[in-house]
């Protein structure tokens, strides 16, 4: 029975031994933290390829500039040629009316020339008929109608009369012929011009062909530059999208970045210690959270508490989102950071001058405003109690003071709460 019971509890421990082994095996491990030092050459290494992806950019977006300006080069060529091929269309057709027109004179000055020739022809027949007629039957000839004179002024009479018949007759022919010269000239003059129109025709009709030709070259051409331009669009797209999720990548890791440099810091830093002493700068105070805040300068009394008051240049009543430490007038005095942290902010702050802000990492923001010089940077890691700048009356002021604020998830809260 001993033995029995013995055996159960052995078992028993081998198998909590074993359930637990079991639990650790699918309990899940905490990797080690990256250090700075590692999360800062991943941090280079994406700001190089953020510079990598921008200098893309830059020869996409120098690409598609110069598509464009050839794309527009094209359209204006191909706008004139279109111009062109609208006036040569104009020209052909007014050629074409010109033809016709010289084919109806032909015609017309062919009928005058026929009919010049009919008359010529017919007044040659009746002059060879008379002629013939004269001298066959012997009735009517020269000689006849001279030798029937009766006298001698009848004989000249009658030589008057067939000189002034045959001349008469000599003036028809001639005037018929010169007439049917005439018409046949002008008939080939029209011919000529005519067959000129032609090969003009012929010569704008090639040259419309030829300008047809490079229009539809330049729509190919201008096609082709379209669809480059959208490829580059959808290029810059992705790049763009790459650079995006590159930046959010960045922004992520420069988070890592500054809480890896808060907990190597607060690894191994010590809290500052200063004189006590209310109103004495860095020295330590806890707020009813038990954290630790440092008094940011020296100062005698607080000149405008947080809340709502009557601002001193404005005279207008305004929400004061800090407190004013009056530190008797004197320029220079040192601020101290209030706490340990990174800072986010430094340079001139519109009305609050010359400002420095330090993100705690904890949802605490701290502000010095009216500086007269800082000396720290953007990215630095302060300690509780480091000197950030000095008391001055830069921006909106009536004379040198801190302006200091303390802000919660963004929200303004009274700083007096905690230093």
């Amino acid at each position: 029975m001993e033995n029995k019971r013995r055996f159960s509890v052995i078992a028993g421990i081998l198998v909590c031994a074993l359930l637990l082994g079991l639990a650790t095996d699918f309990l899940p491990t905490n990797a080690s933290a990256a250090s700075s030092s590692a999360i800062k050459e991943q941090i280079e290494e994406l700001e190089k390829e953020q510079a990598a992806l921008e200098d893309k950019l830059d020869d996409l977006r120098d690409q598609q500039d110069e598509n464009v300006s050839e794309i527009r080069a094209i359209m204006d060529q191909k706008n004139v040629i279109d111009q062109q091929i609208g006036l040569l269309h104009t020209q052909i057709s007014n050629i074409n009316e010109q033809v016709a027109a010289y084919t109806v004179l032909i015609a017309d000055k062919q009928a005058e020339l026929d009919d010049a020739e009919k008359r010529l022809k017919a007044l040659n027949e009746k002059h060879k008929e008379r002629i013939r007629a004269m001298e066959e039957n012997g009735e009517l000839s020269y000689w006849s109608v001279l030798f029937e004179a009766n006298s001698f002024s009848d004989f000249l009479d009658r030589l008057t009369m067939m000189e002034e018949i045959a001349a008469a007759d000599s003036r028809r022919l001639k005037e018929i012929r010169e007439v049917a010269e005439e018409v046949a000239a002008a008939k080939a003059e029209l011919v000529i011009e005519r067959d000129a129109l032609k090969v003009a025709k012929e010569d704008l009709a090639a040259t419309q062909a030829e300008l047809e030709e490079k229009a539809a070259k330049a729509q190919s051409l201008l096609a082709e530059l379209i669809a480059k331009g959208k490829e580059f669009e959808a290029l810059m797209e992705e790049l763009e999208d790459e650079q995006e999720a590159n930046a959010d990548e960045l922004a992520n890791k420069k988070v890592e970045y500054d809480e890896a440099k808060y907990r190597e810091h607060m690894a191994t830093a010590t809290q500052p210690t200063k004189p006590a002493g209310n109103g004495n700068g860095g020295t330590p105070t806890k707020d009813e959270l038990g954290k630790t805040w440092v008094i940011p300068c020296d100062y005698t009394m607080v000149t405008s508490p947080f809340g709502w008051r009557i601002h001193p240049i404005s005279g207008v009543e305004k929400f004061h989102n800090g407190v004013d430490l009056w530190c008797m007038g004197i320029y220079g005095k040192p601020i101290y950071a209030t706490r340990e942290g990174v800072v986010s902010y430094t340079g001139w702050y519109g009305s609050g001058g010359w400002t420095v802000m330090v993100d705690h990492l904890d949802g605490f923001k701290s502000i010095y405003m009216h500086m007269t010089n800082f000396i720290v940077s953007e990215g630095d890691f302060v300690m509780a109690g480091q000197v950030i700048g000095y008391v001055g009356d830069s921006g909106g002021t009536t004379g040198p003071h801190l302006h200091f604020e303390i802000r919660y998830n963004g929200a303004a809260v009274n700083p007096m709460n905690y230093i």
